[in-house]
């Protein structure tokens, strides 16, 4: 009876130590937190790799934590490719230049408070000058421009992949264009222009991030550029060819009015919307540089013509013509340039500038396209057209 008793009694002091095990705080003891897992860092290029792709965008991935901080720099420590921290992730800002050796560092804290690195070095495929594609912009960086400016991104070797370059060749203004769009006139040569005119006194920033990208064909694009560029207030010349008269205006308000001479029948002067190509205090005019044989009885060579504005790539000028005071305002006797005083043609290159509106009315003559800046004589629709990313 005894040992009924005391089996009993530790029958219930067993039940009471197991009861004892689920009260707060021993259930815990019991089952300790996994443990934390370090940081594994993965980039997107091997340790010791050549040839790697001038388009790659070195990356590196972490598992398992977060990045602190990471540097891609040339192995001589000459040049730095930016990158920004994501989180788990560093990404490089810029692509590869070519034939340049790269050392990479980046740095990450695991989830188990441990800090991991990964240390790399590589070097870049090498590219010949033919395999290049650098581009060249207008305006000028810091240029300010008049409001029929066009941006223009001229290539030194073909670009086949135009939809991708466009992507990343941004155009913005302050104030912003209801509309502008990109036109490519061949694989060398694309414009941008908004629907209308720049407003007056914009600002516009020209974004080009090509470096690196493949143009195909083997070939890649060098030299990311940043323009900026502003636009000046609204001047429009109006040049009647049957009235002889030349007739400027600023912001909408005529300022001036010069008599004028254009093209004779047999050179009529070229109707249509051209702009200021470029300026020249004194400029030498050689026939020759327009087709015209010497042997030509319609051939001349002036030396020291002064004040000339360029609209046309045929040799159309806007200039000073002292030999031709005479019929200025009232026939039209030039090889089609507009001439006129040399004291009117004085002040009107003063007063204008590259990207100047010059428009031509009343002439029988059309202007051809693309002789010259003409992209305000295409319409809108088939200027979206010729982007690349239309389709």
């Amino acid at each position: 009876m005894r040992e009924l008793r005391l089996s009993a009694l530790v029958a219930c002091a067993a039940i009471f130590v197991v009861s004892a095990c689920t009260a707060d705080g021993v259930t815990d003891a019991l089952s300790p937190e996994p443990a934390k897992d370090p940081a594994v860092l993965t980039a997107n290029v091997k340790a010791k790799a050549s040839d790697v792709p001038v388009s790659t965008v070195v990356s590196v991935k972490v598992e398992h934590g977060d990045v602190t901080s990471g540097k891609l720099v040339t192995k001589d420590g000459k040049s730095k490719v930016p990158g920004r921290v994501a989180g788990d992730s560093w990404t490089a800002s810029e692509r590869l230049e070519p034939d340049t050796a790269y050392s990479l560092e980046v740095s990450a804290r695991g989830e188990d408070g441990e800090r991991q690195q990964l240390s790399r070095s590589f070097s870049t495929q090498a590219l010949t000058l033919a395999q290049q594609t650098y581009p060249a912009v207008a305006p000028l960086q810091g240029e300010t421009v008049g409001v029929g400016m066009p941006v223009i991104v001229t290539f030194d070797v073909p670009v086949e992949n135009k939809a991708l370059f466009e992507r990343n060749m941004q155009v913005q203004s302050t104030p912003a264009v209801d509309e502008g769009s990109w036109t490519w006139f061949n694989s060398r040569e694309a414009h941008y222009r908004p629907r209308d005119y720049w407003p007056a006194h914009a600002k516009v920033e020209v974004n080009l991030q090509l470096n690196g990208l493949p143009a195909g064909g083997g070939i890649f694009g060098q030299q990311d550029q940043t323009i900026d560029f502003a636009v000046g207030s609204e001047r429009i010349t109006v040049v009647d060819v049957a009235k002889h008269q030349l007739k400027y205006s600023v912001d909408g308000k005529v300022v001036k009015k010069i008599p004028v001479t254009t093209g004779d029948s047999s050179h009529a002067t070229r109707s249509g919307t051209k702009i200021i190509m470029e300026k020249f205090s004194s400029v030498d005019m050689d026939a020759a540089t327009t087709g015209v044989d010497s042997e030509d009885p319609g051939y001349y060579n002036i030396k020291d013509v002064r004040w000339a504005m360029r609209v046309t790539n045929s040799g159309e000028f806007l200039h000073a013509a002292p030999w031709s005071v005479g019929s200025q305002g009232s026939a039209n006797v030039s090889h089609g340039c507009t001439g006129m005083s040399t004291a009117n043609a004085h002040w009107l290159y003063t007063h204008s500038r590259r990207g100047d509106v010059i428009s031509f009315i009343n002439s029988p003559r059309e202007l051809e396209d693309r002789n010259g800046w003409t992209d305000w004589n295409v319409k809108w629709s088939t200027w979206e057209a010729g982007s690349a990313l239309t389709s």
